[in-house]
């Protein structure tokens, strides 16, 4: 036999050899790889357990004396050609030059693709420059994001879910590929599993919030309120709408001192509602706000309310409120597991 033959033989034996093991590589290793900060680690570990083809890594968040980041990904060699996502929470400013140096360091390792996700965009509600002088933060975090370098795979993804100002889906650049997602769906899921799923009514806190959602709840029966000026006060008054016999559920996209749907939940029980309940995507609640809210007691809605759902987006918030009624999580575990196969 000549030696072009052998040579022949001797590569088709080695590609098909290599091709075995690439197709061993791709069975036995997950395709994508989840990291996270600390505070998402319970969320991450949820992630992980929807989806068989993400593997969870860890980073190590160390620190140098004088506090600033003493940061270490272990083994980022075997992640070169792979998928690649991190899990952050923006909680507070201290954490998250932290967070962005991890950010920009995993596209450069040579993976296949990488995404951001951050399920609440934290700076959403200074995204306005009124006077001379007012600093629009939401603006300045998405040139932040918008510069995370690209990877071999092209522009980075970013993942966000129910971002404060419609307006601010336009601040980032053409770097990244932002994607915007809702945790609407959870809640919808969650009415449908009630015993009184055929009594529900939505309410939206002012025209904001009804612009934002009401395309993907219009086939509930629908309340709009507004704040109104009095003096000094601003006072909730239902504008259009009826509650009377129904279960209301407010819908917002966060809240903050939740001085507004306490107002609306009032509102709604002197209109007769049998029963109100609320919903945000983010429940921020600064200095223990959450405190405010308490459970009816099937007593009625002036006493309280009956449920007030949340997602996992302010990890903080979860553990501060986990087994308190009325709050219950919805996990947006599934729709990022779902998110990091597009």
């Amino acid at each position: 036999m000549g030696r072009c033959a052998i040579g022949a033989i001797f590569h088709t034996v080695s590609v098909e050899t290599g091709r075995a093991r690439a197709v061993g590589r791709a069975e036995d290793v997950p395709r994508r790889v989840l990291f996270h900060c600390e505070e998402m680690r319970e969320l991450a570990e949820q992630v992980v357990a929807r989806n068989d083809d993400i593997e969870l890594r860890s980073i190590s968040w160390r620190k140098f004396a004088d506090g600033f980041p003493n940061l270490f990904i272990s083994n980022a060699h075997t992640i070169r050609g792979r998928h690649v996502a991190f899990l952050a929470s923006f909680s507070s400013p201290s954490v998250i030059f932290e967070q962005l140096s991890i950010i920009y360091a995993l596209p450069k390792l040579f993976i296949s693709s990488f995404t951001l996700i951050l399920p609440f965009f934290p700076t959403g509600t200074s995204e306005r420059m009124e006077d001379e002088g007012d600093v629009a933060t939401a603006f300045t975090l998405a040139r932040i994001l918008s510069n995370i370098p690209i990877s071999r795979g092209g522009p980075s993804s970013l993942v966000i879910f129910d971002i404060h100002a419609l307006q601010e889906r336009f601040y980032f650049g053409d770097s990244v590929l932002p994607c915007f997602e809702s945790g609407i769906p959870l809640l919808k899921s969650r009415l449908q599993q009630l015993p009184d799923s055929d009594n529900i009514t939505i309410a939206f806190p002012d025209d904001g919030a009804w612009k934002r959602f009401y395309k993907q709840l219009q086939h509930f029966p629908m309340i709009v309120c507004n704040k109104v000026r009095e003096g000094e006060q601003r006072i909730v008054r239902i504008k259009e709408g009826d509650p009377r016999g129904r279960h209301v559920v407010i819908v917002d996209d966060l809240v903050q001192s939740g001085g507004t749907l306490i107002e609306c939940q009032k509102v709604l029980a002197e209109h007769g509602a049998a029963k109100v309940s609320a919903y945000v995507t983010h429940g921020i609640f600064p200095k223990n706000s959450w405190e405010k809210f308490q459970p009816d007691n099937g007593e009625g809605p002036e006493h309280g309310l009956s449920h007030f759902w949340i997602t996992d987006s302010c990890p903080l918030t979860v553990d501060a409120v986990k087994d308190r009624r009325p709050f219950e999580i919805l996990s947006l575990a599934g729709p990022i597991a779902s998110a990091l196969q597009i």
